[in-house]
């Protein structure tokens, strides 16, 4: 919204700060962390008062859990996406159909993610909203978001696949690019989803994948470094940057209160919309293959249940102690904080992989 200020610059005044995305970017954070700090506090206070008994915690998890996090609020989320949507929507260009196309799927989980959390507190156990219910409504944002990308994409990438390191190949998948979008959107927030089981420990992966693909949004943005880096050139995507710059803001404010011991939790309402947002990301800059890198701890989590799932339906035996795999080093006697801060370490190499195939041509 303030990018249209730049119409008040005659190139050497103030306003002209506003014509660059990195400035916008910029301010787009610290407009998201102050959201988070001004607000957070009395959100807390306003989910304790609503909330009697906190977010339930299931009786079959680790035992610790039902003495540590009882009567923890959740919903938590709402400050993440208040700052996140604020910050894009005054500092980015809203004439960006790549910035609505990442919107639309934040605020669309993020509506599945709290109609979820608001049926578990309201009946106080950990059934909320039907798990088809859930994945149909997913699904059909999800399809919608991949037709809309399919539909301004540039005409040499437009149902095309990216590959990474690869950099001539294009994959066309024709009518399967919106059932393939699909397949990512939802299948990264439902990973996110499922990580966000420990203080702290998915919201920092999130932002890092964050930053990571905003990086790669604005890279592939700008046709000078698509031309250095031999990667494909996708015109708009720099403003992502402003996204995920805001994303990072509210995730930081949400974390100096969700660190450990958490005050609140970010629910289904965080974690559903954050995780839709990195794959709407990876399919507006054709970079899907590249968030399984960057997001791989989110891969590992996510295919650590359906292992344990199928393994334990074959033979009635588990894989691990327990699923997700967090829970499994929990088992083994690893303290949360060393489980949260490890798998810090793991997100940051693998984003840092995730970066280097710009390069490796």
């Amino acid at each position: 919204m303030l990018y249209w200020l730049t119409g008040f610059s005659d190139g050497g005044d103030v306003f002209n700060l506003f014509r660059y995305i990195t400035f916008r970017a910029g301010a787009a954070f610290f407009t998201a962390l102050i959201f988070g700090f001004i607000f957070g506090r009395p959100l807390i206070n306003l989910l304790r008062k609503r909330q009697r008994h906190g977010q339930p915690i299931r009786d079959d998890g680790p035992q610790s859990h039902l003495e540590t996090k009882a009567g923890t609020p959740t919903m938590g989320g709402v400050l993440i996406l208040g700052a996140l949507i604020v910050s894009t929507l005054l500092w980015a260009r809203l004439d960006n159909p790549y910035i609505w196309i990442v919107l639309f799927v934040t605020v669309g989980f993020g509506a599945i993610g709290f109609a979820d959390d608001y049926a578990k507190v309201s009946k106080n156990n950990t059934k909320g909203v039907p798990g088809k219910v859930r994945m149909s409504l997913g699904l059909i944002i999800a399809a919608v978001a991949g037709f809309a990308a399919s539909m301004v994409h540039p005409e040499g990438l437009t149902n095309q696949l990216a590959l990474p390191v690869f950099k001539d190949t294009l994959i066309n998948l024709g009518v399967f690019f919106v059932p393939f979008s699909m397949i990512v959107i939802v299948g990264s927030a439902n990973a996110v989803n499922l990580t966000d089981g420990l203080d702290g420990l998915a919201i920092m992966p999130v932002m890092i994948a964050a930053g990571t693909l905003g990086v790669i949004a604005y890279a592939v943005g700008r046709v000078d470094f698509t031309e250095y880096l031999d990667v494909h050139y996708v015109p708009g995507t720099g403003e992502i940057l402003i996204f995920c710059a805001g994303l990072i803001g509210g995730g930081l404010g949400f974390l100096w209160y969700n660190a450990p011991p958490a005050a609140v939790f970010m629910g289904d309402t965080g974690s559903l919309a954050l995780g839709g947002a990195l794959g709407a990301i990876a399919v507006a800059t054709k970079h899907e293959i590249v968030l399984a890198i960057v997001g791989g701890l989110f891969v590992v989590e996510a295919l650590s249940v359906i292992i344990q799932v199928l393994y334990f339906k074959r033979t009635g035996k588990r894989v691990f102690l327990m699923a997700p795999i967090h829970h499994h080093f929990e088992k083994k006697g690893w303290a949360e904080p060393q489980i949260v801060i490890r798998f810090w370490i793991i997100s940051l190499i693998l984003a840092l992989i995730g970066l280097a195939t710009l390069k490796l041509r």
